[in-house]
This record gives structure tokens, C-alpha cells and sequence, in this order.
């Protein structure tokens, strides 16, 4: 990594905030009120710059150490580093990949080398790993890349692999125009890979981008992972991601357009998992006009997506599945009907499965799976093709032998914008599982799945959108079935609101006077080292992997329910896939913890605490742990802290996703007495908004049920409101 000549580091004051454990307000006011608080170096007078040495010199003065998180480090380090001519963010991921398989003694010795010890090791490392990542040119560390080396190892050493990986490539791409790039969220990852029937071996992604969905597939068994991606900095992030989760499996590669140079032209693999770009009108329809892939009609320049559906298929054995997420439009856009048409009639198509607006980028449009199998010579006739809404009403799969929906929460969670996984995977994988098992006779569920035969759907049209094709089969809910669901869900709604009002009318509170109070405050990390509080949190995946190892533990994956961010946010119970956590390594929750989201947002509390459902579950990925010693902190009086808006704000650093630092969050020093009075009144708080959530959700579900039987023809409108809505309108005009 050769850099010019280095200047001196500067920082903004919000990193000066981040470096020091402080908020911003608290920077502005060492400014003004510290003679000796080093003056700006550069900037501009509203967004001014200071030496960093200086910074830190001062602040070791008057004893502040640093606050930031290993990664935080990395992040600024590695911004200060290409500030002074400091070479690439990706010349640093074969280190990555190095160092993630050593020890943490070895790690913290190669942190006290020397600048040039440090470097010369560093190459060695890294030099030793590059035959594993794709397109990866040979990098030289020198003497003056020492902080951004050590700041990297420790990143390592303290949070993972793939903690370090995250910043760099986050660096990369904000540098490069592959800003627009976004991940698979796990839960669709997986979602996809269980889409796929039995355990394959070989799966491919022609479109890996950070590789989620071959980690997915990793984690149900597959042992030769391929993978392609158009952006470098992507194929080198993905192969070094799954070396790390996976090391077991084989991993390759490569960084390529998919459709215009295909890595991969002879592997026919057990599994295509991949979410292409969409839209993308420069494809290469001209040039790739008369490809062999196009087995069942060339894609339109517009149809991309059914460019991707057919190479997918290309290499697949034959009989094999494939399963793509794609947009809406490509089921039922005009210019690609020819190529559906062939689809549904080769039997290539099996299953399109229609998800909720929110389940990944782009957050506003409900996307689609679509699931293929490659036609075997000689084999079944393929006569149906199923149909599946998991946004659909979900009150008529409850009556109709689906999971009920007044129960669905644990608190009475209200609609979030975060999706119900659960839901969505149930209705998905319940419905995929009995069509593949009897095609035949799949009866389905109505509003929510259905098989549509072949000859239904070759129209002039050749429209396969779910919502249209599975609301047709609403007609076969049964009229009583349903009027007695809106009975009891309409009870309900009326049970939530007597006693939302009976926790509303609850008085907890009272005015503070004629200013605000204010208090002095620690920060949870000072509270940490006083032994009041401990902080734990899930260990990255090559952290948990080695401890793993070092603790002779057998590997076997733990069953226990996993407690997510997501179940923070919409009151759920427990409801993350254990796979991959180890007894040994995750932290088990108990009742009066104090759980906290790590990434901040306005959808939902930022914070609970444990109660007697949530114990026993496991600690999930972005949650962080407080377990508070009762004798000194009230676990209440902390959540309500902890989880102030203001506080979060001052603790998450980032741009488009806030990380919020565990260690910055602020608590006010009060005498436990105290501590508890307001402990009362933030558990009030929370029962308020747990029973606001549950009977707007049941005003919700009574709305639908009620709109979709009365236009279902299941319900018939009283005569008794028609009389009254006859009686009102007397003296006015009539419509004829």
C-alpha cells in the first residue's frame, strides 16, 4: 500500500465524539469552554478539522481513553489513511482473511510490532492468502500503513473477520459508483436456500454480490460453493466472507459479468440461489442474441430478469432447482410473455411466491421468488404451477387451518416495518413442501396458496402475479368459517381497547417544575468497569468458530430460539434460527436483562427487558446484552435509558445504517430508590405501547377480514345498518 508523503491526520469533531466516548454536544462545549482544546488545523468554519495527534494528546491530559469500538477504529483509521495518499481499502482483505485464523495472543503480538516488524509481517500474511481471492493483485505494506495494519489485527482479534470486512467494504464500494450495491437480509437468504428440495452439494450464485445466499446455502449442508459477481470489490468480499464462515467448504470465485462472461460455462450444479440486478437495460441483448442459453425464448432488451431466470436454469442438472428474486413487473410485463409462456409450459417454472413490501431493497415494491426446475428428459408432467401471497390475509389462512393471527405475538406487537419472518417462511415453505410432496392433489389454502393449472395460465396474458391468481381462490372460503373468525377477532378488538384505556388513564407522571431536571450521567462502560453492569454480546462468526475449536466442543448447532432486533422492535417472542450458535459461545438470556437493538431506527422500542418468555432464548446477531447487579441498578429504569432517543442518537455512528456503540450509551447516576420510581413509570411506557400495538393490529384485522368477506361474497351486510344508513340519508337526492 505505497502512500505519499503523510500529512497530519485530521478529524471532525464527530469523530473527536466517537474517539472520546462523548456526544457531540459535549465536544462543542470543551470548545468553548477549554482555552487549551487544540484550535482547528483545517476545514471550514462550520465543518472545521483537527490534528488528531493533538486531539488525543489533549484528551490523555484530562484522562479520556479511547471509547470507540475496534471497528469504529478501523473506520476512522482507514479514512485518516487514504486522507495522506494511503493505498485501497481491498489491499487489505487478503489480510483479513490471514488474520482471521490466528489466535488472539497472536494477533495482539503482531499489534505491538514495530511499524516495519508490522509490516513486513503483514506481507508475508497476506502474500500467503492470495491464490484464495479472485482477481486479487499483489499489495506491499510498508512502514507508514503501521496504524491502519494495527487497527485492522485488532479488529480482528476483538470482533471478527467479518467486523473487519464490513468496514472495508463499506469504504470500497462508498468510494467506487457500486454505491447502489445491497446485501440479501439473512432471513430471505434463507428462506431461499430451504426452497431448494434435499441437501445439494454445488450451488451456485451468478450474482453473489457479499455472498448471503451461498452462506445460506452453506448452512443447509452445501460443500462447493460458486459464486460471480460483476463488481471486483464484491467477488473479493464474497470469497473472503464465506473462507471465513464456511472454511470447510470449497469456495470459488470469480469477478465477471454473469451473462456476458460466464466463469462457470460447464458446471452444472445441484442449486442456482441468486437475486440479480434488476432493471438493467444494458445487458447485453444484441451481442448475447443467439446464445444457447436462451432455451425457451430470447429475453427482450427490457427482461433482463428472464435473462438471468434462463442462465440460471443453463446450469442446473437436469431435475435440479433454482430459486431468483425477482420484481413484481417480470410476472406479468407484456414484452415478456412469450418467454413465461415457455417457461410455465416446459414445467421449468414451479412456484412463484409473492413477498411483503419491506423484505429487502427495493423497501416499497413487494418482490417476488420464483422457483425453476430444469426439465428431465423423459421425466413427470409438469401439470400446475403453485401460487403463494405471504402477505395475504392472514386471518383466512387461521380459519382454514393456518397459524391463528390473534395470537400470532407474544406481546400483541402491532404491524411493524420490519417483516414477520416467521410468518412469511411458514406460509412459503408450508405451501412449497405439500405441492412438491402431491401436485395433484395440492388443495391449498385459500387467499393464500394455490396450484394453477398449466392451461389456465397460457392466455393472451400469461399474467403469473400470486395476489391476482391466489385472490381468485378466495371464493372458497366458507361463509361460517369466516363469520365466525371476524366475531372473535372483533371481541378481541373490543377486549384491546377497554383496556387500552384503562393503561392509558394510569397517571405516571408529573411536571418536573419550572425547568427541566438534569442529572449527572456515566456511561455504560464506566458502569461496566464499576462492576455494576455487565455487557455481553454474540460473538462474529470466526470468533464463535474458533472458540468453538479451542473449547474441544462437538460442533452440534444449538436448538434453543434465537432473540433478534427484529423481535425487539415488533414484541415478539423469540424468533431467530439458532443455526450456527454454539451453547458454549452464545450468550444465554435471562429474565432482567436489559436488551438493546445495535442498529438504530425509528421502527419500534430500541429496548426491553427480559421476562420470563425471553429466557432461556439465546442472544442473536445486533443485540446488546446489560445484565445489571439488582443491588445497585433497576433493570426498568435502565431499559427506559438506554433506550431514549437522544441517547441512541449520541452512541450510533454510520451514515445510512446507525451502529449504535453499547459502551457510549449514558445513564444517570441516581440512588436506586429513585431509580426504581422511574423504572415504574418506563414499564408503564411499555405496557401503553404494547396495548396500542395490539388493538390497532386487531382494528387492522377486523377492517380486513370484514372487507374481504363482504367483496369475497362470504358476508352480507346487516339489514340493520342499511336502515340506518336509509334513515340518514332522508331528504337528500338518490342516485339513479
Amino acid at each position: 500500500m505505497p502512500q505519499s508523503s503523510a500529512s497530519p491526520a485530521q478529524v471532525t469533531a464527530a469523530e473527536i465524539s466517537r474517539i472520546a466516548g462523548v456526544t457531540r454536544a459535549t465536544v462543542s462545549n470543551w470548545r468553548r469552554r477549554h482555552d487549551d482544546f487544540p484550535a482547528p488545523s483545517g476545514g471550514t468554519d462550520s465543518s472545521p478539522l483537527y490534528d488528531l495527534e493533538a486531539v488525543r494528546a489533549w484528551l490523555a491530559s484530562r484522562g479520556h481513553t479511547s471509547a470507540a469500538s475496534p471497528s469504529e477504529e478501523l473506520r476512522t483509521t482507514l479514512r485518516l489513511h487514504a486522507q495522506n495518499g494511503g493505498g485501497r481499502p481491498e489491499d487489505l482483505l487478503l489480510l483479513v482473511l490471514a488474520a482471521a485464523g490466528r489466535s488472539p495472543e497472536e494477533l495482539t503480538a503482531a499489534v505491538r510490532l514495530p511499524d516495519a516488524d508490522l509490516a513486513t509481517r503483514a506481507q508475508r500474511e497476506a502474500s500467503a492468502a492470495a491464490d484464495a481471492v479472485p482477481a486479487a493483485e499483489a499489495v506491499r505494506y510498508e512502514p507508514g500503513d503501521a496504524p491502519v495494519l494495527r487497527a485492522l489485527y485488532a479488529c480482528v482479534r476483538d470482533e471478527g473477520g467479518q467486523a473487519a470486512l464490513a468496514v472495508l467494504a463499506e469504504r470500497e464500494l462508498e468510494d467506487s459508483a457500486a454505491s447502489g450495491a445491497y446485501q440479501t437480509p439473512a432471513p430471505l437468504a434463507d428462506l431461499l436456500a430451504h426452497l431448494i428440495p434435499g441437501s445439494p452439494a454445488r450451488v451456485l450464485d451468478p450474482a453473489c454480490g457479499s455472498g448471503n445466499l451461498l452462506a445460506a446455502a452453506a448452512r443447509r449442508g452445501a460443500s462447493e460453493l460458486y459464486g460471480q459477481d460483476t463488481l471486483p470489490v464484491q467477488a473479493r468480499r464474497s470469497a473472503v466472507s464465506l473462507m471465513l464462515t464456511v472454511p470447510e467448504a470449497t469456495v470459488t470465485v470469480h469477478a465477471a459479468d454473469s451473462l456476458r462472461a460466464d466463469a462457470f460455462p460447464g458446471l452444472l450444479a445441484d442449486a442456482v440461489l441468486c437475486n440479480p440486478p434488476f432493471g438493467d437495460r444494458d445487458w447485453g441483448h444484441d451481442e448475447l442474441a443467439y446464445d444457447p442459453r436462451w432455451a425457451y425464448g430470447v429475453p427482450p432488451r427490457a427482461e433482463s430478469e428472464l435473462a438471468w431466470v434462463q442462465h440460471a436454469l443453463s446450469h442446473l442438472t437436469p431435475g435440479a432447482h433454482a430459486a431468483l428474486l425477482l420484481p413484481p413487473a417480470t410476472a406479468g410485463r407484456a414484452s415478456g410473455r412469450r418467454v413465461r409462456a415457455e417457461l410455465v409450459r416446459s414445467g421449468a417454472l414451479r412456484a412463484v411466491i409473492a413477498l411483503p413490501p419491506g423484505a429487502s431493497v427495493p423497501l416499497h415494491v413487494g418482490l417476488q421468488i420464483w422457483v425453476l426446475q430444469r426439465p428431465e428428459p423423459g421425466g413427470p408432467e409438469r401439470k400446475s404451477v403453485l401460487f403463494v401471497d405471504t402477505a395475504a390475509d392472514t386471518a383466512a389462512a387461521a380459519g382454514h387451518g393456518g397459524t391463528t393471527t390473534v395470537s400470532a405475538r407474544r406481546r400483541g406487537g402491532g404491524r411493524s416495518a420490519a417483516p414477520d419472518w416467521d410468518g412469511i417462511t411458514a406460509r412459503a415453505l408450508d405451501a412449497w413442501r405439500a405441492f412438491t410432496e402431491s401436485p395433484d392433489t395440492f388443495e391449498g389454502e385459500p387467499g393464500v396458496a394455490h396450484a394453477v393449472g398449466v392451461v389456465d395460465l397460457l392466455d393472451d396474458v400469461v399474467d403469473l402475479t400470486p395476489t391476482r391468481l391466489v385472490r381468485a381462490s378466495r371464493a372458497e372460503i366458507d361463509p361460517a368459517e369466516l363469520s365466525a373468525e371476524v366475531d372473535a377477532t372483533r371481541r378481541s378488538l373490543v377486549e384491546a381497547a377497554r383496556s387500552l384505556g384503562r393503561t392509558a388513564g394510569q397517571e405516571a407522571w408529573s411536571a418536573a417544575g419550572a425547568t427541566a431536571r438534569r442529572w449527572r450521567t456515566a456511561t455504560a462502560s464506566d458502569l461496566t468497569r464499576g462492576g455494576a453492569l455487565t455487557l455481553l454480546r454474540n460473538l462474529p462468526d470466526s470468533v464463535r468458530t474458533r472458540a468453538q475449536t479451542a473449547s474441544g466442543g462437538d460442533g452440534r448447532p444449538e436448538t434453543r430460539p434465537v432473540l433478534t432486533g427484529s423481535d425487539i422492535a415488533t414484541g415478539s417472542g423469540p424468533t431467530g434460527d439458532p443455526m450456527g450458535l454454539y451453547d458454549d459461545t452464545a450468550p444465554v438470556i435471562a429474565i432482567g436483562d436489559v436488551l438493546v437493538r445495535a442498529v438504530a431506527s425509528a421502527d419500534g422500542p430500541m429496548a426491553r427487558v427480559a421476562d420470563e418468555a425471553d429466557a432461556g432464548a439465546l442472544l442473536g446477531p445486533h443485540v446488546h446484552l446489560f445484565r445489571p447487579d439488582p443491588a445497585r441498578l433497576d433493570a426498568w429504569f435502565l431499559a427506559g435509558f438506554l433506550g431514549a432517543e437522544e441517547n441512541i442518537a449520541g452512541a450510533s455512528t454510520g451514515s445510512t445504517i446507525l451502529t449504535v456503540s453499547p459502551g457510549r450509551l449514558r445513564v444517570p447516576l441516581l440512588p436506586l430508590e429513585e431509580q426504581r420510581r422511574y423504572g415504574e413509570a418506563f414499564r408503564h411506557v411499555h405496557e401503553l405501547r404494547a396495548e396500542a400495538q395490539r388493538a390497532t393490529r386487531l382494528a387492522e384485522e377486523t377492517a380486513r377480514l370484514l372487507a374481504g368477506g363482504l367483496t369475497g361474497g362470504q358476508l352480507l351486510p346487516s339489514r340493520e345498518a342499511a336502515k340506518a344508513a336509509e334513515a340518514g340519508g332522508r331528504g337528500g337526492d338518490s342516485l339513479h
